[in-house]
């Protein structure tokens, strides 16, 4: 991870904020946000064995030029014109990860997501970033407009810039690829024993995300949860909830909101 690496790159970012101020161009802009999206993932993010899985680089980001340019691409978006299904819950997913990013990167440093809100207004329910005519929050995302998409597996993909998350995907969702990218991500998170999924043989138990307990009914309930976490779960895994799902305790890990990074 590191900082723009070159005088070249930075000129190419302002001309690119330039041109976005240009009149007329920023429809287009809005529709290729993603580009710029997987360029910083790649500089800015780091996969590392760990439970954080993914570390992010919100200092770097924090001077990082390009940086606002994204957000405001990402703003030109009119959701309301957005294709099918999977377009999306593709582009949902990105927006909430952004603006995650983005809410710790406008409040650094701050140890946790978290310590940004406050008694009154939990960091969830404020303003988190705007997309065409308004400002969207990141529970408004999560449970107003993705949760109702009946899609278990945004839970493995959004994430709330802690080390409890998921992963964050290092690559922007996309329609075409957006099943196997959801299916990657929910095999990443859960093959993280010390967050996504753990087993112990010898005594019958079972250890889940306590994303698993919140929101269970998305999963289908107990019976759902078992079920999509023995689908997804690492292969030997998988084969000992298939033997012994019906007698096998399920509890879940502490939750870690200290930031990815």
């Amino acid at each position: 991870m590191g900082r723009l690496g070159t005088g070249l790159s930075r000129i190419g970012a302002i001309l690119a904020l330039g041109w976005l101020l240009v009149p007329g161009a920023l429809a287009e802009a809005g529709s290729d946000y993603v580009g710029l999206y997987a360029e910083l993932l790649a500089d800015y993010t780091q996969s590392v064995d760990a439970e954080v899985g993914t570390r992010v680089d919100y200092r770097g980001l924090r001077d990082e030029p390009r940086w606002p340019v994204l957000l405001g691409e990402l703003a030109t978006v009119e959701p309301a014109r957005l294709g099918g299904r999977q377009e999306q819950i593709a582009f949902w997913i990105n927006a909430y990860n952004i603006f995650a990013i983005d809410l710790v990167v406008r409040h650094s440093p701050v140890a946790s997501i978290r310590d940004i809100g406050s008694f009154f207004r939990s960091v969830w329910k404020r303003e988190a970033g705007s997309l065409g005519v308004r400002a969207y929050s990141l529970d408004e995302i999560e449970h107003d407009i993705l949760r109702p998409m009946k899609e278990p597996r945004i839970h493995g993909a959004i994430v709330c810039a802690s080390i409890s998350c998921p992963n964050l995907a290092r690559v922007p969702y996309r329609a075409p690829t957006l099943d196997a990218q959801l299916d990657a991500s929910i095999r990443a998170w859960l093959a993280r024993p010390e967050k996504g999924l753990a087993v112990d043989p010898g005594a019958g138990e079972l250890k889940l995300s306590r994303i698993f307990k919140w929101f269970a009914q998305d999963f289908g309930g107990r019976k759902g949860v078992l079920a999509f976490v023995e689908r997804y779960a690492p292969g030997a895994d998988a084969r000992w909830l298939r033997e012994n799902r019906q007698e096998v305790d399920v509890s879940y890990f502490k939750y870690n909101w200290g930031l990815n990074e």
